[in-house]
């Protein structure tokens, strides 16, 4: 239609596209008391009843009558605009409930994979319902503009990016408290065989309830395509995506320099500490840039040194500190193994700052204990002994395997014989306890030397749980040990050596 040049041409095009029914446009022109007033005029006698929105006048006033209605839904306002898509508040003129309307840019309409990606992934997220992860409603295809759009749940409120440019930083249980909920979704997701793939503040919604919740779960794996893009080979002058300066380029980057596999659960833990450490400080601890080269170099990603040092200086807390350098740490065995491990670390932690007394919790699933042990005669020795009571036994001759498996599932007991695996047995033993004690959780464990190792043991600090034994030791005393440690009897064990 042409552009309107009086009130009632105006009146015509609204109820043309559909914005105001008929009857409520006439109305407004009768009111407005003049026919032949300016479309100006009446525009904003419309906008002041609420009718219609800065956007959508602007737009009737040039004539345009394409993006006022999508799949029954109408489009008031733009909220942002991303790489692949922009976010619209809009609402269902049938209940009048209000959301937010993500549309996929036109430029990426006649790209197959993309609208395959949008789609697919906008139908994960309509499985997600979860208190902290934003609700995705619909998904679909407009008829008559031809745009794919996803339909979600609006966040009155605002992101933590546009919070912390307004208060710089959160205070240390406010922060702790967001991360508590971003973590229930991204436990609660994992559950469903979903991560999120593009964890970084503007995609961690707070509203006016306060409630932090996650968005975009799962859709970056269409700008991923340009991240993986910018790994591999390419033609010199191709054009890249706005995409590739994203925090997807981040996760590409550290996957392969970690040889994490696509979708590890463990990279999106790595990106929600580097957004808790930003929120407590206000500092990015890993700033934006163009170079691919540091994108893909390791001390991008190596950031303990910056977190000890900045953390002393903001004084974090230790245990904060602690929490931000395990979920940040650049090998993934060393971070929490899973969204729901990490969850329990971060009620731990907030229980400790608030100053209440931090309780240690048992370990989930049948008692098991995990023995160290190079001599064959003794692993069986232990694998009889330790499953008569009740017990399932693993076993490993290498003792770095114990770190290792405690941060995969954790375990109930440890025994390592030092005697037979040597120094690292050591070190092993106090790496293990360290764990239990961050993550507060209980395990018993027993390290064995030999006569000639016993000056050792005034050089090992004796962490909670851990008990020292100096040969010759009695297998029931080893028992003893293990069962008091976990609550069971040791039962009746023949009184020779345990090696």
């Amino acid at each position: 239609m042409s552009v309107p040049l009086d009130a009632k041409e105006f009146v015509q095009l609204v109820t043309h596209v559909g914005l105001v029914e008929e009857y409520i446009a006439k109305e407004c022109l009768y009111e407005l008391d003049d026919p032949r007033g300016t479309a100006d005029a009446m525009a904003k006698l419309f906008e002041r009843k609420g009718f219609t929105t800065p956007l959508q006048t602007s737009k009737l006033l040039k004539g345009d009558t394409d993006g006022y209605i999508l799949g029954g839904y109408r489009l008031l306002y733009k909220i942002s605009s991303g790489s692949f898509g922009r976010v619209y508040r809009g609402d269902d003129p049938r209940t009048g409930q209000i959301v937010a309307i993500k549309i996929l840019r036109k430029r990426w309409t006649d790209d197959p994979r993309r609208v395959e990606l949008f789609e697919r992934e906008g139908r994960l997220g309509l499985t997600l319902q979860h208190p902290n992860i934003v609700q995705i409603l619909a998904v679909n295809k407009d008829n008559i503009t031809g745009q794919y759009y996803i339909v979600m749940d609006f966040i009155e409120g605002g992101n933590l990016r546009d919070i912390i440019s307004i208060r710089k930083k959160l205070d240390v249980d406010e922060a702790l408290r967001v991360l508590e909920e971003c973590a229930s979704g991204l436990a609660y997701a994992q559950s469903r065989g979903l991560t999120h793939r593009d964890i970084k503040p503007t995609n961690i919604l707070i509203g006016t309830n306060k409630v932090a919740r996650l968005v975009d779960f799962g859709l970056a794996e269409i700008s991923q395509a340009g991240a993986a893009a910018m790994f591999s080979d390419r033609a010199p002058g191709k054009e890249k995506d706005d995409a590739e300066v994203d925090r997807t380029v981040d996760y590409a980057g550290l996957e392969k320099l970690t040889s994490c596999k696509k979708g590890d659960a463990r990279t999106d833990i790595y990106f929600l500490g580097t957004v808790l450490f930003e929120i407590l400080t206000g500092q990015s601890i890993l700033p934006k840039t163009r170079d691919k080269q540091a994108m893909q170099m390791r001390q991008r990603y190596e950031i303990d040194e910056p977190i000890r040092r900045l953390g002393q200086e903001f004084g974090l807390h230790s245990s904060v500190v602690g929490l931000v350098l395990k979920m940040c740490a650049f090998e993934p065995s060393s971070r929490y193994q899973s969204p729901a491990l990490m969850l329990e670390g971060i009620k731990s932690v907030r229980a400790e700052v608030a100053g209440g007394k931090v309780t240690s919790r048992q370990v989930s699933g049948p008692s098991t204990i995990f023995v160290i042990e190079d001599h064959l005669k003794l692993q069986d020795v232990f694998r009889k002994r330790f499953k008569k009571m009740g017990l399932r036994v693993l076993m490993s001759i290498d003792p770095s395997q114990a770190l290792s498996r405690y941060r995969q599932q954790p375990f109930h007991a440890l025994i390592i014989d030092a005697g037979t695996v040597g120094q690292a047995g050591l070190e092993a033993f106090d790496q293990v306890l360290r764990e239990a004690d961050l993550q507060h959780l209980d395990l018993t464990a027993v390290l064995i030397l030999n006569e000639e190792q016993a000056n050792w043991k005034a050089d090992i600090r004796i962490r909670r749980g851990g008990v020292v034994l100096v040969r010759p030791v009695k297998m029931k005393d080893l028992s003893a040990a293990i069962g008091k440690g976990l609550g069971l009897e040791s039962g009746d064990a023949p009184d020779d050596d345990a090696g």
